[in-house]
This record gives C-alpha cells, sequence and structure tokens, in this order.
C-alpha cells in the first residue's frame, strides 16, 4: 500500500505546481527553438538562391550562352541560316462560325485550290496580324 504523509503530499504539490509555472516558460522557449530552426533555413534557401542567380548571370555573360539563348527563345538565325519551324495544326479550332476573325480564318482555310507552286501571300502578315488583334479587342461575338 502506498502511504502518504504531509511531507511526500507537499512535495508533489510543489512538483506539479513548479511543472504548471515553468510549462509557458518552457513552451515558449521551444516556439523560439522552432522559429530559430525556420530562420535560419530561409536564410540557407535564399543563400541557394543567390548562388543560382550568380550563376546564371555568370552564363549570361558568355557570348555563346547569348546566342543559343537567342536562337531557342527568339528563334533567331545567323546570316545565310535559315530556320523551319513546325506547328502542329491539329490543335487549332477553324470551325467557328460566329462572324469573328474565326469564321473568316475558317473561310480562308477551307479551299480546295492544291498548288505545286510558291506563290506570294494575299496580305501582308504584319497589316493581318495588327487587324487581328484590333478585332480581338473591339468585336463581340454575333448573338444566336
Amino acid at each position: 500500500m502506498l502511504r502518504l504523509n504531509g511531507v511526500s503530499v507537499s512535495v508533489i504539490l510543489v512538483i506539479i505546481l513548479g511543472a504548471y509555472l515553468i510549462s509557458p516558460d518552457v513552451q515558449s522557449y521551444l516556439n523560439q527553438r522552432r522559429e530559430i530552426v525556420e530562420m535560419e533555413q530561409s536564410i540557407q534557401n535564399a543563400k541557394d538562391a543567390v548562388v543560382d542567380m550568380q550563376a546564371e548571370r555568370d552564363r549570361w555573360e558568355d557570348p555563346v550562352y547569348i546566342r543559343s539563348q537567342a536562337r531557342d527563345r527568339l528563334y533567331y538565325v545567323l546570316p545565310g541560316e535559315v530556320s523551319y519551324l513546325v506547328m502542329d495544326s491539329e490543335g487549332l479550332d477553324f470551325s467557328d462560325t460566329s462572324n469573328t476573325v474565326g469564321a473568316l480564318l475558317a473561310e480562308q482555310r477551307n479551299t480546295d485550290d492544291i498548288s505545286l507552286e510558291v506563290s506570294a501571300a494575299k496580305a501582308n502578315w504584319v497589316d493581318s496580324l495588327l487587324e487581328i488583334l484590333l478585332r480581338s479587342a473591339m468585336e463581340t461575338p454575333a448573338e444566336e
């Protein structure tokens, strides 16, 4: 049997009271340690990002890298070279018949004329592009 006398009860109460009084301090200590670890991790991530940015900056100082990026991103070619850009026509929808630019393009595309000769374009592509941009900004589809 467990006997509790006054001294053992008071020691147990002092231990419980001490644990109760110290627990907020322990909790704040643990929270501060967690925040310190998170801040150290964010500092390390920032340092890694700086190293990556410095490596990127060093790559952009290399003329060969700049030339390759111009070819890949802007489709630039050197004088005398010919560049071919292959586009997937399967993803384009020319079935729009709502009296908009899409309908006009569908009418132009649906032709039975097949030519084996190279022919000049009917319109200047810059003017056509500007017209398409202006029409898409101002026209609204016709209601049915």
